[in-house]
């Protein structure tokens, strides 16, 4: 375990507490981090940028003027990409930067990130954080007693408003919750600010199994439960083995598990690929 000294909002020590080192102790992998970055500056591109080819511009298709004869050089239209006002070749379409990241990587990233925090003493766990009135000064005097004189990332348990008006109008202080908490942030304020129960949230959030596999989602909205398709073809194979098990001759076992079928699909109510062919009749 790693223990950090716990501080009050006037930064007084009150006591201390043991940070699970699977979050707060390992030995940060900066590769994973750095390719976690990546993904996150790549996901925040928007990928609107967009040119228009020739096809696209402005103007005619006809031949600026006849092929031989004039002694000026060979031309098309006026679209071309060297004319002005022509199109732009090889420019920016509009594309998708995303990229995928496992979860297991996200994770590590996150731990590497909040380690290195915790093992540059920049880290600072606070037993509660209350203020007297949502006010900038209150938010400053805060970051004063606690001896922050930079940048600082300050995690709540859950969201309050009073912290989050005082800490507005300071450029380099920021509030989130441990859900909003990214690496960009952990890794560009140079202080981090952790309740206790925002700590104890942030192990909870990183430690939890990862449960693979999906659910299938019922119409209603349920999730967990397999949904069997309806076939009348299978139940009516089906119901003829049966019959046929049970002494009925084949062709009548056939025919009843096909009358069988029909009524079951007909009390169900028309299908959507049943619809033309009811119009047409």
């Amino acid at each position: 375990m790693t223990s950090i000294s716990v501080k009050n909002i006037r930064g007084e020590v009150v006591g201390s507490i043991d940070l699970d080192d699977r979050v707060f102790g390992i030995e940060p992998n900066r590769a994973v981090v750095h390719q976690a970055v990546v993904a996150q500056l790549a996901n925040a591109r928007k990928g609107s940028s967009n040119t228009k080819t020739r096809g696209e511009v402005r103007g005619g298709t006809h031949k600026m003027w006849r092929q031989k004869g004039t002694g000026r050089a060979r031309q098309g239209d006026r679209r071309a990409p060297h004319w002005k006002g022509g199109g732009v070749v090889f420019g920016p379409h509009p594309r998708s930067y995303h990229q995928d990241l496992p979860r297991k990587m996200r994770r590590l990233a996150m731990c590497s990130a909040l380690s290195a925090r915790a093992a540059d003493d920049t880290l600072i766990v606070l037993d509660e954080l209350t203020l007297a009135a949502a006010k900038t000064r209150e938010m400053r005097s805060l970051l004063q007693a606690l001896g922050v004189d930079r940048s600082a990332l300050i995690v709540m348990p859950e969201k309050d408003e009073a912290v989050t008006r005082a800490s507005g109008n300071l450029d380099n202080v920021r509030t989130v919750t441990p859900g909003g908490l990214n690496l960009i942030d952990v890794l560009k304020f140079r202080n981090l600010i952790l309740t206790r129960g925002a700590a104890e949230a942030l192990v909870v959030k990183l430690t939890t199994p990862i449960v693979r596999g999906s659910s299938r989602r019922l119409s209603n909205g349920a999730e967990g439960a397999d949904v069997e398709s309806y076939e009348p073809a299978v139940v009516m194979e089906e119901t003829a083995a049966d019959e046929r098990a049970a002494g009925v001759p084949g062709d009548v076992a056939l025919a009843d598990g096909a009358e069988r079928a029909f009524d079951d699909a007909a009390a169900e109510g028309p299908s959507a690929g049943s619809g033309r062919a009811t119009e047409e009749a």
